[in-house]
C-alpha cells in the first residue's frame, strides 16, 4: 500500500511541475506584451522632449521627413480631417445648446401666451353669452314664438258673460267669450252631430253628407266639447216634405237652448244654415239665437248683425269636385255679349212692362230717376239691347222661372242652360232685390257663384247688397258694384274697362271661387276662417311630409373634385364649420292675423295663396313672408358693403345668416348618384343633403356613402313619381331649396352665385338651364322648345333654387289634375313648377350664368333623351293651360350676371365676383 501510494506522489510532480511553468510564461508573455510597449513608449517620449524639437527621433520633422511616405501621408490628412470635424461639431454643438437655450426661454413665453390667451377667451365667452342671452331677450320681447310646446287651453268651468243690452247689438266684443280662444289655443272646433237631435231628421240628405265630410278633414275639429273654442250647429238646408213637416220657429229655438253646451245663451255658438237652392227660406228669421253668431246666404238688414253674422255663399258643389277641363279659359278676355242677364221679377214685371212705355237709349239717359229702381233697370237694359252698340243679351221673362223670394230676381230654367249663356258672356249682371230691406239672399248668391265659376265678371247693381264674406273679401278686386241709380251709366263704364283690368278681375274672381266657394270643404274652412281671422287667432302650422329615412352606411372620406374646387382667386365664402343652422320658424303668426287680413284673403291672383298665412290654409312654418326684402333681418350696415371681399365673407344681400338645402331626386343609379354626392363635399352655406329615394329597391347594402361632413338624409318614397321632387319633407328645415338631379354636373362657384342671386329674388325660381314656350300657329297650340334662343319662360327644376312655400303650394294646392298628368307621362314636373310659380308670382323665373345644360359628362342618359320626351311635354303645356284657363308662363331676355362681369379693372381692385 505504501509502494502505491509513493508511487502515485512520484507520478504527479512531473504534472504539477508543468503546471507551474504554464503559469510563469503566460505571466511573462503578459508583461512583455503589456509593460514593454509602456516603457518603449515613456523612453521614446523621454528622449523626444530631453532631445529638443531639433532632435527628435519619433515626433514630426520640418521638411516633412518622416512624411515622405505616402502611407504616413495618408495618416496625417485623416488626422487633420478628423481634427477639423471635431472642431466643426464642437462648435455646432455650442450652437445647438444655445439654441435649445432660446427655444426654451420662447416656450416659457408660450405657455404664459397661453395662458393669458386662456384668459381673454374665457373672458369672450363670458361676453359672448351675455349678448346672445341679451338678444334672445329682446328677441323674446320684441317677436315671441307663438309655436308653444304646451297649448293654453280654457277652463273647463264657463263663468259666463254680462248680458248685452240687446241680442239684436250683439257683436263680437260683448256676445264672444274670448277667454275660451287663448292666442295659443289653436282654434279647437266642436261640431254637434246633427243625426242626435230633432232637427236634424229635416236637413237636405245632400247637404249633411257633405257637411260630415268636410268635418272630418278639417284640421281645427275636435272630439273634445270641454276644450273647446267654437261650437257649430247645422240647421240647414231643410228639406221639407208634407208627411214631416219642419219644425216651427219656437219648436226650433227651445232645441237649440237644449244643447248640452248651449250654456242658456249660445255664446261661442255658430248656426250654420247652407243652401242648395235659390229658393231657400229665411229659416232663422224668427228664431232667437241668443249670442250665437248665423251664417247663412239669406239675412233681412233687421236680422243681420254686422260684424258678428256671416253671409255665406250657396253649397252648389254638394259632394262632387268641380272639373277644371270644363271651366271655359279665361283669354280672350272679350266673349260674345258684352254682358247678360236672365230673369223675372215676379211680382212687378208685367205691371212695369205696361207701364213704362219704350224708350230709346239716349232718352233713358236723360229722363229722370224712377222711383221703382227696378223699372227703370229693366227699361234702360232693353234700351241698350235695342241700341245695338254692343252685343248684350238681356231677358226679364222666363219659361219655367225658379221659385224665389219676394221681390227677388227669379233664375231662369236649367243651371246648366245658364252656364252656357255665361260662358259667352264678358260680364254678368246681379241685381240686388228691389226689397231694401233683403241686404242678402241665396239668389243673388247662386248668381254670383255661377258667374265667377265661368269666368264672368260679376257686375252687382246695388250697393246695399252684402256679398259672401264681404268682412275679409276686397271684392272690388274682382266684381263691378254700382249703386242702382247709376244704370243709365253701366254701359259707358262697362265699355271703359281695358282688357288687363278686365283679365285681372276674372283671375281674381277665379282664385275667390276655386278658394271660397267652390266645394263643400272650401264653404266649411272658409266659415271657420273668417271666425278665427276676427278673433285674431293664428291659423294652425300646416303639415309637413315625414321623412321615413332609409339607414345607409359613410365611406370614406369625400375628396375634393379638382374642376369644381379650381375657383382661381373667388372667395366662396366660408364652409360652415357650426352645426346646420334651420331657417327661423313662426315669429310672424300673429302679425299676419292681426295686420295682414285683406292681403290673406284677396292678394293671391290665383286659385292659390300668395302668403304662408292664408285662411284657409294651415300656417307654413316659414318665419315670415319672402316677397321683398327676405325674413325680415335688418341689412347689414356700418360700411361692411360694396368693397366685395367684405360682401362675399357675409353672403351679400339683407340676410347675414343663412343656408339651403340640396333636394336630389335618384332612381337605381347608385354610382352616379355616388359621384354627385362626393362633388358637394366643401359647398360653403349647405345645410344638409335629402336624397329622395325614387325607387321602390332599396339601396345596396354593401353601398358606401361619402362622408362630405354634412347630414345625408335618405327618404323611402311610397311609389316612383316625380312629384316626390317638390314635397315639403320636414327634413328640410330651410326655406331655400336647390333641387337638383343626381347626374347634374355644376361649379361650387355655379351654385353660390345661384343662391346670392335667389337670395335677392326669394319669389323666383332661380336655376341655370332656360327654356321658354312657343305658339303653333299651324296647329293652334303651345309647343315646349330648348333650343338657344333669347328669351325663355321656364328654368328647369332639375338645378334651380326655389322656397319651400312653393313645394306646399305643389303638393296640396296645386289641383291634383296636373299632378296626375305628371306621374300619367313620369315627366313635366318642372313644367308644373314653373306654372306654379309663375301664376303666383306673375313674374318670369330667372336664369343665372351663361349655361344652357348641366349634364354631368359620361352619365347614363336619362328620360329626357328618349324621342317621346319632348312630344309629351306638347301635351303637359296645353294640358296646363286648360286647367288653369290662361298661359301663366312669362318671358323675359334677362340673365343675372356679377356686378363686374367682364368688367375691366386694375388688378388690385379686382375684389368682386367675376363669374365667366
Amino acid at each position: 500500500m505504501q509502494r502505491n501510494g509513493v508511487g502515485g506522489g512520484a507520478g504527479g510532480q512531473p504534472w504539477v511541475l508543468r503546471r507551474v511553468r504554464l503559469t510563469w510564461l503566460s505571466f511573462m508573455l503578459f508583461f512583455i506584451l503589456v509593460f514593454f510597449p509602456l516603457i518603449a513608449h515613456y523612453y521614446l517620449t523621454t528622449i523626444d522632449e530631453a532631445g529638443g524639437p531639433d532632435k527628435r527621433i519619433f515626433g514630426p520633422r520640418p521638411g516633412g521627413e518622416l512624411c515622405e511616405a505616402k502611407h504616413v501621408q495618408d495618416l496625417c490628412r485623416i488626422r487633420e480631417s478628423v481634427s477639423e470635424e471635431l472642431l466643426q461639431l464642437e462648435a455646432k454643438r455650442q450652437e445647438l445648446n444655445g439654441e435649445i437655450a432660446r427655444l426654451n426661454l420662447r416656450i416659457e413665453a408660450c405657455k404664459r401666451s397661453i395662458d393669458s390667451a386662456k384668459q381673454d377667451l374665457l373672458q369672450l365667452k363670458n361676453v359672448i353669452s351675455q349678448t346672445e342671452h341679451s338678444y334672445k331677450e329682446l328677441m323674446a320681447q320684441n317677436q315671441p314664438k307663438l309655436s308653444l310646446p304646451v297649448r293654453l287651453l280654457p277652463d273647463k268651468e264657463d263663468p259666463g258673460l254680462p248680458p248685452p243690452k240687446s241680442v239684436r247689438s250683439c257683436r263680437l266684443r260683448s256676445c264672444f267669450d274670448y277667454a275660451r280662444c287663448p292666442l295659443t289655443s289653436g282654434f279647437p272646433v266642436y261640431v254637434y252631430d246633427t243625426g242626435s237631435y230633432p232637427w236634424g231628421e229635416y236637413l237636405d240628405p245632400l247637404v249633411k253628407q257633405a257637411f260630415a265630410a268636410s268635418v272630418k278633414s278639417n284640421v281645427y275639429v275636435t272630439d273634445n266639447p270641454s276644450i273647446a273654442c267654437l261650437y257649430l250647429v247645422l240647421v240647414g238646408e231643410v228639406q221639407e216634405s208634407p208627411s214631416s213637416p219642419v219644425p216651427s220657429p219656437s219648436e226650433l229655438e227651445k232645441q237649440l237652448k237644449a244643447l248640452p253646451y248651449w250654456r242658456s245663451d249660445g255664446h261661442n255658438h255658430v248656426v250654420v244654415h247652407l243652401s242648395r237652392k235659390s229658393m231657400t227660406q229665411n229659416f232663422l228669421y224668427n228664431v232667437s239665437t241668443g249670442r250665437a253668431a248665423v251664417a247663412q246666404s239669406t239675412f233681412l238688414e233687421q236680422q243681420y248683425r254686422e260684424g258678428f253674422d256671416l253671409v255665406v255663399s250657396p253649397l252648389v258643389h254638394a259632394l262632387s269636385e268641380p272639373n277644371f277641363l270644363e271651366v271655359p279659359p279665361q283669354v280672350p278676355v272679350k266673349r260674345k255679349y258684352l254682358f247678360t242677364f236672365q230673369g223675372e221679377r215676379v211680382e212687378s214685371l208685367r205691371s212695369s212692362l205696361q207701364e213704362v212705355p219704350p224708350q230709346s237709349f239716349e232718352e233713358e239717359m236723360e229722363g229722370d230717376p224712377p222711383a221703382d229702381y227696378d223699372d227703370r233697370i229693366i227699361g234702360t237694359l232693353k234700351a241698350v239691347q235695342d241700341s245695338h252698340l254692343d252685343q248684350v243679351l238681356v231677358e226679364f221673362t222666363c219659361k219655367n222661372p225658379r221659385l224665389s223670394l219676394a221681390t227677388e230676381w227669379a233664375l231662369c230654367g236649367e243651371r246648366e242652360d245658364r252656364l252656357e249663356v255665361l260662358k259667352v258672356s264678358t260680364f254678368a249682371l246681379v241685381i240686388a232685390p228691389g226689397d231694401g230691406q233683403l241686404v242678402a239672399s241665396a239668389g243673388c248668391g247662386m248668381r254670383l257663384f255661377e258667374a265667377l265659376e265661368v269666368g264672368a265678371i260679376p257686375v252687382v247693381l246695388g250697393d246695399h247688397s252684402r256679398l259672401p264674406y264681404h268682412q275679409f273679401i276686397r271684392w272690388s278686386e274682382a266684381a263691378i258694384i254700382v249703386p242702382k241709380p247709376r244704370v243709365t251709366e253701366l254701359h259707358f263704364l262697362l265699355r271703359s274697362l281695358s282688357d288687363s283690368d278686365m283679365l285681372a278681375m276674372r283671375r281674381q274672381g277665379r282664385f275667390l271661387w276655386e278658394t271660397y266657394f267652390s266645394t263643400s270643404e272650401n264653404v266649411l274652412n272658409t266659415i271657420l276662417a273668417s271666425i278665427r281671422t276676427s278673433i285674431q287667432v293664428p291659423a294652425a302650422p300646416i303639415k309637413e311630409e315625414p321623412a321615413q329615412e332609409i339607414p345607409h352606411k359613410a365611406g370614406k372620406l369625400a375628396g375634393t373634385d379638382a374642376n369644381l374646387a379650381d375657383n382661381g382667386d373667388l372667395d366662396l365664402g366660408p364652409v360652415e364649420t357650426e352645426p346646420p343652422y334651420a331657417s327661423p320658424r313662426f315669429l310672424r303668426n300673429f302679425t299676419y292675423t292681426a295686420a295682414d287680413t285683406y292681403k290673406t284673403w284677396n292678394r293671391a291672383p290665383g286659385p292659390f295663396h300668395l302668403f304662408p298665412h292664408t285662411p284657409l290654409d294651415p300656417v307654413l312654418p316659414s318665419e315670415a313672408k319672402f316677397l321683398g326684402s327676405g325674413t325680415g333681418f335688418r341689412p347689414i350696415g356700418g360700411g361692411t358693403g360694396g368693397s366685395g371681399k367684405e360682401f362675399q365673407a357675409a353672403l351679400g344681400g339683407n340676410v347675414p345668416r343663412e343656408q339651403f338645402t340640396v333636394v336630389m331626386l335618384t332612381y337605381e343609379r347608385e354610382e352616379v348618384l355616388m359621384n354627385s354626392l362626393e362633388r358637394l363635399n366643401g359647398l360653403p352655406y349647405l345645410n344638409k343633403v335629402v336624397v329622395v329615394w325614387n325607387s321602390p329597391k332599396p339601396p345596396s347594402d354593401d353601398l358606401l356613402w361619402p362622408d362630405i361632413g354634412l347630414p345625408i338624409v335618405v327618404v323611402r318614397t311610397e311609389k316612383n313619381s316625380l312629384n316626390n321632387r317638390f314635397l315639403p319633407w320636414d327634413a328640410v328645415e330651410t326655406e331655400a331649396i336647390l333641387s337638383i338631379d343626381d347626374d347634374a354636373h355644376l361649379r361650387h362657384d355655379e351654385i353660390m352665385f345661384g343662391f346670392r342671386v335667389w337670395r335677392e329674388a326669394r319669389d323666383r325660381i332661380v336655376g341655370f338651364p332656360g327654356r321658354y314656350h312657343a305658339w303653333d300657329i299651324n296647329h293652334q297650340s303651345w309647343l315646349y322648345n330648348s333650343n338657344y334662343s333669347c328669351e325663355l319662360s321656364m328654368v328647369l327644376t332639375g338645378a334651380a333654387f326655389f322656397h319651400k312655400y312653393y313645394a306646399y303650394l305643389y303638393s296640396y294646392v296645386m289641383p291634383q289634375a296636373i299632378r296626375d298628368m305628371v306621374d300619367e307621362y313620369i315627366n313635366c314636373e318642372d313644367i308644373a313648377m314653373n306654372f306654379l310659380v309663375s301664376h303666383i308670382t306673375r313674374k318670369p323665373p330667372i336664369k343665372v350664368t351663361s349655361r344652357w345644360t348641366f349634364r354631368c359628362p359620361g352619365c347614363p342618359q336619362a328620360l329626357s333623351h328618349d324621342d317621346s320626351h319632348f312630344h309629351e311635354r306638347h301635351k303637359c303645356i296645353n294640358f296646363f293651360v286648360k286647367v288653369y284657363g290662361y298661359m301663366p308662363l312669362l318671358y323675359t331676355q334677362f340673365r343675372v350676371d356679377s356686378v363686374l362681369f367682364k368688367t375691366r379693372l386694375p388688378h388690385d381692385k379686382t375684389k368682386c365676383f367675376k363669374f365667366i
